[in-house]
């Protein structure tokens, strides 16, 4: 096992990386608090995981509440549901939520502790790649909306994390595919090292070695840790973790969520990064072909956006997407592999520009 410590102050909190941890309640035990345990996960987490967690926790857990999988499920009427289940059962301010799922599970949980009584304790256990890598740390919970993903949260802190890689080899080809999307961004925002490990090493990452798959969860950890306890609230550098996001979630909202996985849409947003950084003259011709060559064929990953998105959708989606200001678009772009950058100003021909480049079917 290794810890990466979020160091946040008195809101610090470790992240434990290894392989069957949900099986050693001693690790996480000690964050529970001396009050009930209600387990909040979905349909597909508990046959296979919810009787581990539960013998884990003993006389701490109390109930568990089952959601239905999918992006689907990350809404308000979804944490009105908890906050039912919480009230009826006359949970306290002692009461401690284990977030034991995937990135909505916990974003949903998470947002639900943050507003429960003005803030209850929360344990995040996520259970897909992509939740071990990215949403599980830093506090960002919360939910979607019509109009735009994740418009309503809270940054809340949980009291640790469990990564726990053995769950992984449960998880779909196509979910650990969408997960290594979010572990190249770490590569491309700001270790290019890294980039090149994950590159050479792509086969044992997609058959999910234990060395190297802990291996990638660690760096990616260690380097959101480090951009989190110097912008918790991303008023400066921790925007540089929406790398393909500003595109990817217009992709998401415009298809309907829950057709493309965040990861996925990640991957078709990086790319149009990668392109739109080309046209400003910032990257690389030989770079951006690289990312694209990576992403699509080392790691199988559908790199080309739908086709049946307009410009115009985009255009509204990315100008009230939540990291916008005073109406201008903020882009995550590259100047080279592992060098990104904050850019506000784009023309709109070399936008529109990459949003009509290479678009593909919808699978």
């Amino acid at each position: 096992m290794q810890t990466v410590q979020v160091e946040l102050g008195d809101r610090s909190y470790p992240i434990f990386i290894g392989a069957n941890l949900l099986e050693n309640g001693a690790l996480f035990l000690p964050f529970i608090g001396h009050g009930r345990a209600v387990v909040v996960t979905n349909d597909i987490v508990a046959p296979l995981y919810l009787e581990k967690v539960k013998s884990q926790l003993g006389t701490f857990f109390s109930s568990a509440i089952v959601l239905p999988d999918g992006e689907n499920t990350k809404t308000i009427d979804t944490v009105a549901r908890i906050y039912e289940h919480l009230l009826e059962g006359k949970y306290d301010r002692t009461t401690t939520l284990v977030a034991l799922g995937g990135g909505v599970v916990g974003d949903i949980a998470g947002f639900a502790a943050a507003t429960y009584l003005r803030g209850i304790k929360f344990l995040q256990m996520p259970t897909t790649l992509l939740a071990q890598v990215d949403s599980s740390v830093g506090g960002k919970t919360g939910v979607n909306h019509a109009l735009g993903k994740n418009m309503i949260g809270a940054f809340y802190q949980p009291q640790c994390v469990v990564a726990d890689t053995e769950v992984l080899r449960s998880l779909p080809k196509r979910q650990v595919k969408a997960g290594m999307a979010e572990v190249l961004k770490y590569g491309l925002i700001k270790n290019p090292k890294f980039f090149d490990w994950l590159a050479g090493n792509n086969k044992e990452l997609l058959a999910l070695q234990t060395e190297s798959i802990a291996y990638a969860v660690r760096i990616c950890c260690q380097e959101k840790s480090a951009i989190v306890a110097k912008d918790e609230k991303e008023a400066g550098v921790r925007a540089l973790l929406n790398l393909g996001h500003t595109f990817g979630h217009a992709i998401e909202t415009a298809t309907g969520y829950g057709n493309w996985l965040h990861g996925e849409a990640v991957a078709m947003g990086m790319v149009m990064a990668a392109d739109l950084s080309m046209r400003l003259g910032w990257l690389s011709q030989e770079d951006a072909a690289r990312i694209r060559l990576v992403l699509e064929k080392s790691f199988g990953m559908q790199v080309s956006p739908p086709a049946d998105i307009s410009v115009r959708q985009y255009l509204d989606l990315m100008s009230s997407d939540k990291k916008a200001e005073l109406g201008k678009i903020r882009f995550i772009l590259l100047k080279a592999i592992g060098q990104a950058e904050i850019f506000g100003d784009v023309e709109n021909e070399l936008l529109e520009a990459t949003l009509t480049a290479g678009r593909g079917l919808c699978l």
